[in-house]
Protein backbone atom coordinates (compact mmCIF):
# COMPACT_ATOMS: atom_id res chain seq x y z
CA UNK A 1 0.00 0.00 0.00
CA UNK A 2 1.74 3.24 -1.28
CA UNK A 3 0.86 6.48 1.17
CA UNK A 4 2.77 8.44 -0.55
CA UNK A 5 0.82 11.52 -1.90
CA UNK A 6 1.84 15.22 -3.58
CA UNK A 7 -0.45 17.68 -2.40
CA UNK A 8 -0.59 20.63 -5.05
CA UNK A 9 -1.57 23.93 -3.12
CA UNK A 10 -5.38 25.08 -3.50
CA UNK A 11 -3.89 28.46 -5.16
CA UNK A 12 -0.91 30.64 -5.15
CA UNK A 13 0.72 32.05 -1.90
CA UNK A 14 0.14 35.43 -1.09
CA UNK A 15 3.46 37.82 -1.16
CA UNK A 16 2.58 40.87 0.52
CA UNK A 17 4.45 43.96 0.02
CA UNK A 18 6.22 45.35 2.94
CA UNK A 19 3.56 47.93 2.93
CA UNK A 20 0.43 45.75 4.13
CA UNK A 21 2.96 43.61 6.51
CA UNK A 22 4.99 46.51 8.42
CA UNK A 23 3.20 48.16 10.89
CA UNK A 24 3.78 52.18 10.76
CA UNK A 25 4.34 54.42 13.63
CA UNK A 26 1.23 54.64 16.65
CA UNK A 27 -0.22 57.83 16.68
CA UNK A 28 1.13 58.46 19.97
CA UNK A 29 4.26 57.58 19.06
CA UNK A 30 3.76 59.70 15.95
CA UNK A 31 2.94 62.86 18.34
CA UNK A 32 5.76 62.31 20.46
CA UNK A 33 7.98 61.85 18.06
CA UNK A 34 7.03 65.22 16.35
CA UNK A 35 6.40 67.46 19.55
CA UNK A 36 10.16 66.47 20.32
CA UNK A 37 11.03 67.87 17.02
CA UNK A 38 9.20 70.82 17.11
CA UNK A 39 11.03 71.58 20.29
CA UNK A 40 14.36 70.53 19.33
CA UNK A 41 13.73 73.18 16.33
CA UNK A 42 12.59 75.79 17.79
CA UNK A 43 15.52 75.66 20.80
CA UNK A 44 18.42 75.47 18.44
CA UNK A 45 16.69 78.47 15.81
CA UNK A 46 16.87 80.30 19.01
CA UNK A 47 20.14 79.74 19.68
CA UNK A 48 21.11 80.09 15.91
CA UNK A 49 18.96 83.54 15.19
CA UNK A 50 20.89 84.84 18.23
CA UNK A 51 23.92 84.46 16.62
CA UNK A 52 22.93 85.95 13.45
CA UNK A 53 21.22 88.91 14.51
CA UNK A 54 24.07 89.80 16.75
CA UNK A 55 21.49 90.90 20.01
CA UNK A 56 20.09 89.87 22.69
CA UNK A 57 18.46 86.60 23.04
CA UNK A 58 15.56 85.59 20.52
CA UNK A 59 12.83 83.18 21.99
CA UNK A 60 11.81 81.39 18.98
CA UNK A 61 7.87 79.79 19.19
CA UNK A 62 6.57 77.13 16.43
CA UNK A 63 2.69 77.03 17.01
CA UNK A 64 1.00 73.61 16.67
CA UNK A 65 0.95 73.10 12.65
CA UNK A 66 -1.80 73.77 10.20
CA UNK A 67 -2.90 70.54 8.21
CA UNK A 68 -3.73 72.02 4.57
CA UNK A 69 -3.18 71.64 1.08
CA UNK A 70 -0.82 73.64 -1.25
CA UNK A 71 -3.30 75.91 -2.91
CA UNK A 72 -4.11 77.00 0.97
CA UNK A 73 -0.42 77.26 1.54
CA UNK A 74 0.13 79.53 -1.62
CA UNK A 75 -3.00 81.78 -0.34
CA UNK A 76 -1.38 82.57 3.04
CA UNK A 77 2.03 83.74 1.31
CA UNK A 78 0.45 85.73 -0.93
CA UNK A 79 1.65 87.71 -4.11
CA UNK A 80 4.35 89.66 -2.26
CA UNK A 81 7.03 88.11 -0.28
CA UNK A 82 10.78 86.57 0.40
CA UNK A 83 10.12 82.84 -0.73
CA UNK A 84 12.82 80.62 -0.37
CA UNK A 85 12.87 76.94 -1.34
CA UNK A 86 14.82 74.85 1.48
CA UNK A 87 16.59 71.11 0.34
CA UNK A 88 18.07 69.17 2.68
CA UNK A 89 18.79 65.10 3.10
CA UNK A 90 17.37 63.22 -0.01
CA UNK A 91 17.25 64.92 -3.27
CA UNK A 92 13.44 65.60 -2.96
CA UNK A 93 13.13 66.07 0.35
CA UNK A 94 12.34 70.28 1.14
CA UNK A 95 10.28 72.69 2.67
CA UNK A 96 9.19 76.36 1.84
CA UNK A 97 10.41 79.08 4.10
CA UNK A 98 8.09 82.28 3.11
CA UNK A 99 8.34 85.85 4.95
CA UNK A 100 6.47 89.36 4.08
CA UNK A 101 8.88 91.89 3.18
CA UNK A 102 8.48 94.18 5.80
CA UNK A 103 9.78 91.36 8.36
CA UNK A 104 12.81 91.08 6.23
CA UNK A 105 13.31 94.57 5.76
CA UNK A 106 13.13 94.78 9.84
CA UNK A 107 15.15 91.72 10.22
CA UNK A 108 17.73 93.25 8.58
CA UNK A 109 17.41 96.30 10.47
CA UNK A 110 17.68 94.45 13.47
CA UNK A 111 20.82 92.68 11.98
CA UNK A 112 22.66 95.77 12.02
CA UNK A 113 22.22 97.64 15.12
CA UNK A 114 18.41 98.54 14.94
CA UNK A 115 14.69 97.93 16.93
CA UNK A 116 14.05 96.16 14.12
CA UNK A 117 10.39 97.29 13.91
CA UNK A 118 7.95 96.81 11.02
CA UNK A 119 8.07 99.52 8.62
CA UNK A 120 4.94 101.60 7.92
CA UNK A 121 5.06 101.50 4.39
CA UNK A 122 4.70 98.16 2.34
CA UNK A 123 7.62 96.99 0.61
CA UNK A 124 7.30 95.82 -2.89
CA UNK A 125 11.11 94.91 -3.46
CA UNK A 126 13.85 94.10 -1.39
CA UNK A 127 17.15 96.25 -0.66
CA UNK A 128 20.71 94.20 -1.54
CA UNK A 129 20.92 94.18 2.25
CA UNK A 130 17.72 92.66 2.69
CA UNK A 131 17.82 89.92 -0.35
CA UNK A 132 21.11 88.63 1.71
CA UNK A 133 19.65 88.70 4.65
CA UNK A 134 16.81 86.41 4.23
CA UNK A 135 19.06 84.14 2.26
CA UNK A 136 21.45 83.53 5.27
CA UNK A 137 18.45 82.97 7.57
CA UNK A 138 17.08 79.95 5.28
CA UNK A 139 20.07 78.55 4.66
CA UNK A 140 20.28 79.18 8.99
CA UNK A 141 16.66 77.03 8.75
CA UNK A 142 17.88 74.26 6.44
CA UNK A 143 21.06 73.40 8.49
CA UNK A 144 18.84 73.71 12.34
CA UNK A 145 16.15 71.48 10.56
CA UNK A 146 18.82 68.86 8.82
CA UNK A 147 20.58 68.78 12.65
CA UNK A 148 17.79 68.31 14.53
CA UNK A 149 16.64 65.62 12.04
CA UNK A 150 19.73 63.93 12.28
CA UNK A 151 20.03 63.72 8.38
CA UNK A 152 23.57 63.12 7.71
CA UNK A 153 25.44 60.89 4.91
CA UNK A 154 27.43 58.49 7.66
CA UNK A 155 29.98 60.87 8.01
CA UNK A 156 28.20 62.57 11.16
CA UNK A 157 27.76 66.00 9.20
CA UNK A 158 24.28 67.42 8.82
CA UNK A 159 22.93 67.49 4.95
CA UNK A 160 21.60 71.26 4.90
CA UNK A 161 21.43 71.02 1.35
CA UNK A 162 20.62 74.37 -0.63
CA UNK A 163 18.43 77.23 -0.58
CA UNK A 164 16.51 78.86 -3.63
CA UNK A 165 14.86 82.14 -3.84
CA UNK A 166 12.53 83.21 -5.97
CA UNK A 167 8.28 83.54 -6.59
CA UNK A 168 6.55 80.70 -5.91
CA UNK A 169 5.59 79.83 -9.28
CA UNK A 170 9.39 79.63 -10.10
CA UNK A 171 9.99 77.64 -6.89
CA UNK A 172 7.38 74.89 -7.25
CA UNK A 173 7.73 73.61 -3.77
CA UNK A 174 4.74 70.91 -4.64
CA UNK A 175 1.13 71.17 -6.36
CA UNK A 176 -2.15 73.17 -5.38
CA UNK A 177 -3.42 69.81 -4.31
CA UNK A 178 -0.66 68.34 -2.24
CA UNK A 179 -1.48 67.48 1.35
CA UNK A 180 0.99 70.04 3.59
CA UNK A 181 1.84 70.93 7.15
CA UNK A 182 2.04 74.79 7.57
CA UNK A 183 4.00 75.87 10.44
CA UNK A 184 4.13 79.22 11.65
CA UNK A 185 7.65 80.72 13.04
CA UNK A 186 7.64 83.57 15.64
CA UNK A 187 10.65 85.03 16.84
CA UNK A 188 10.34 86.69 20.59
CA UNK A 189 12.77 89.73 21.19
CA UNK A 190 13.04 90.73 24.87
CA UNK A 191 12.24 94.07 24.79
CA UNK A 192 8.89 92.99 22.66
CA UNK A 193 9.55 92.76 19.19
CA UNK A 194 8.75 90.18 17.30
CA UNK A 195 8.72 88.61 13.72
CA UNK A 196 7.13 85.77 11.88
CA UNK A 197 7.14 83.60 8.86
CA UNK A 198 5.81 80.37 7.21
CA UNK A 199 7.56 77.08 6.96
CA UNK A 200 6.01 74.87 4.69
CA UNK A 201 6.48 71.03 3.48
CA UNK A 202 4.59 68.30 2.24
CA UNK A 203 3.00 66.06 4.99
CA UNK A 204 4.42 63.22 3.16
CA UNK A 205 8.07 63.52 3.75
CA UNK A 206 7.56 64.70 7.29
CA UNK A 207 8.03 61.35 8.92
CA UNK A 208 11.64 61.28 7.54
CA UNK A 209 12.49 63.89 9.67
CA UNK A 210 11.38 62.71 12.89
CA UNK A 211 13.59 60.77 15.05
CA UNK A 212 12.30 56.54 15.24
CA UNK A 213 9.43 57.28 12.84
CA UNK A 214 10.13 55.25 9.46
CA UNK A 215 7.80 54.49 6.56
CA UNK A 216 7.94 50.73 5.01
CA UNK A 217 9.92 51.29 1.60
CA UNK A 218 9.03 49.20 -1.22
CA UNK A 219 11.41 46.78 -2.78
CA UNK A 220 12.64 47.32 -5.82
CA UNK A 221 13.43 44.18 -7.18
CA UNK A 222 15.11 45.59 -10.54
CA UNK A 223 17.92 47.41 -8.53
CA UNK A 224 21.60 46.06 -7.88
CA UNK A 225 21.94 44.02 -5.16
CA UNK A 226 24.03 47.21 -3.87
CA UNK A 227 22.05 49.73 -5.46
CA UNK A 228 25.17 50.94 -7.61
CA UNK A 229 25.65 51.35 -11.57
CA UNK A 230 29.32 50.48 -11.86
CA UNK A 231 27.89 46.69 -12.51
CA UNK A 232 25.14 47.36 -14.50
CA UNK A 233 25.32 47.63 -18.87
CA UNK A 234 24.76 51.38 -19.07
CA UNK A 235 27.19 52.48 -16.15
CA UNK A 236 29.54 53.82 -18.01
CA UNK A 237 27.52 56.23 -20.34
CA UNK A 238 28.21 60.00 -19.32
CA UNK A 239 25.55 62.17 -17.77
CA UNK A 240 25.43 65.88 -18.53
CA UNK A 241 25.81 67.22 -14.12
CA UNK A 242 25.71 71.12 -13.42
CA UNK A 243 27.55 72.26 -10.57
CA UNK A 244 25.24 75.64 -9.89
CA UNK A 245 27.71 78.06 -8.39
CA UNK A 246 24.74 80.92 -7.91
CA UNK A 247 22.05 81.37 -9.05
CA UNK A 248 20.06 85.94 -9.01
CA UNK A 249 16.51 87.58 -9.97
CA UNK A 250 16.96 90.78 -12.36
CA UNK A 251 13.89 92.53 -13.38
CA UNK A 252 13.19 92.68 -16.90
CA UNK A 253 14.23 96.34 -17.17
CA UNK A 254 17.26 95.34 -16.12
CA UNK A 255 17.83 92.67 -18.05
CA UNK A 256 16.70 94.67 -21.29
CA UNK A 257 19.49 97.55 -20.28
CA UNK A 258 22.44 94.71 -19.88
CA UNK A 259 25.07 96.29 -21.51
CA UNK A 260 29.11 94.77 -21.21
CA UNK A 261 30.98 96.30 -18.58
CA UNK A 262 27.93 95.94 -16.25
CA UNK A 263 28.83 94.24 -12.97
CA UNK A 264 26.23 91.94 -11.54
CA UNK A 265 26.93 91.09 -7.49
CA UNK A 266 26.26 87.38 -6.48
CA UNK A 267 26.82 85.06 -3.14
CA UNK A 268 28.39 81.58 -4.23
CA UNK A 269 26.84 79.41 -1.79
CA UNK A 270 28.93 77.39 0.44
CA UNK A 271 27.53 74.36 -0.37
CA UNK A 272 27.57 73.67 -4.10
CA UNK A 273 24.47 71.55 -5.43
CA UNK A 274 25.60 69.12 -8.24
CA UNK A 275 22.43 68.52 -10.28
CA UNK A 276 21.45 66.11 -12.80
CA UNK A 277 18.56 68.07 -14.30
CA UNK A 278 16.39 69.68 -11.47
CA UNK A 279 17.18 66.66 -8.78
CA UNK A 280 20.30 67.17 -6.55
CA UNK A 281 22.56 63.85 -6.54
CA UNK A 282 25.57 66.10 -4.22
CA UNK A 283 26.90 68.89 -3.14
CA UNK A 284 30.48 70.23 -2.79
CA UNK A 285 32.71 73.28 -1.83
CA UNK A 286 34.51 75.59 -4.70
CA UNK A 287 38.06 75.44 -4.68
CA UNK A 288 41.29 74.26 -7.57
CA UNK A 289 43.01 71.40 -8.52
CA UNK A 290 46.58 72.52 -10.14
CA UNK A 291 45.17 75.78 -12.92
CA UNK A 292 41.74 74.76 -12.67
CA UNK A 293 38.38 75.38 -11.17
CA UNK A 294 36.91 71.75 -9.05
CA UNK A 295 34.37 70.69 -7.14
CA UNK A 296 35.10 68.88 -3.97
CA UNK A 297 31.79 66.82 -2.95
CA UNK A 298 31.28 66.80 0.49
CA UNK A 299 27.84 65.31 0.71
CA UNK A 300 25.87 62.65 -0.97
CA UNK A 301 22.63 61.22 -0.57
CA UNK A 302 22.04 57.62 -0.51
CA UNK A 303 23.33 55.56 -2.86
CA UNK A 304 19.78 54.07 -3.90
CA UNK A 305 18.48 57.58 -4.35
CA UNK A 306 21.28 58.35 -6.92
CA UNK A 307 20.68 55.32 -8.77
CA UNK A 308 17.02 56.23 -8.98
CA UNK A 309 18.47 59.68 -10.34
CA UNK A 310 20.69 58.44 -12.74
CA UNK A 311 18.45 56.34 -14.31
CA UNK A 312 15.40 58.81 -14.78
CA UNK A 313 18.29 61.27 -16.32
CA UNK A 314 19.14 58.59 -18.77
CA UNK A 315 16.10 58.00 -20.28
CA UNK A 316 16.13 61.89 -21.22
CA UNK A 317 19.90 62.88 -21.75
CA UNK A 318 22.36 62.45 -24.36
CA UNK A 319 26.00 61.69 -23.65
CA UNK A 320 28.16 65.00 -23.28
CA UNK A 321 30.72 66.19 -21.01
CA UNK A 322 30.48 64.71 -17.61
CA UNK A 323 30.36 67.71 -15.38
CA UNK A 324 29.93 71.31 -16.62
CA UNK A 325 30.00 73.97 -13.53
CA UNK A 326 27.69 77.04 -14.94
CA UNK A 327 26.26 80.02 -12.88
CA UNK A 328 22.58 80.15 -12.90
CA UNK A 329 20.68 83.00 -14.22
CA UNK A 330 16.84 83.95 -13.87
CA UNK A 331 15.61 86.93 -14.92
Amino acid sequence: MNLAQTFTPARPIAQHCPELTERGPRPEERAEAFASWRRDLARELSQEMTTLLAGSKLDVAIAEPDMVHGADVFKRVGGVAANCLLRFGEPDQQALLSCSNETVVALTDRGFGGNGELPSDPVSSLPHSAALMIEQIARTVASVIARVSALDDGSGEPESGTIIRGDLARLRPFTPSTPCTLFTIELLAGDGVSWSGLLAMASAKLDGLLAGITSPQPANDDDESDGRLDAAVFGQVPLPLEAVLAEFELSLGQLDRLAPGDEIPITIARDIPLRIGARMVACGSLGTMEDRMALKVTAVPSVPSVGCAARGAMEASKPSAPISLRQGRQA
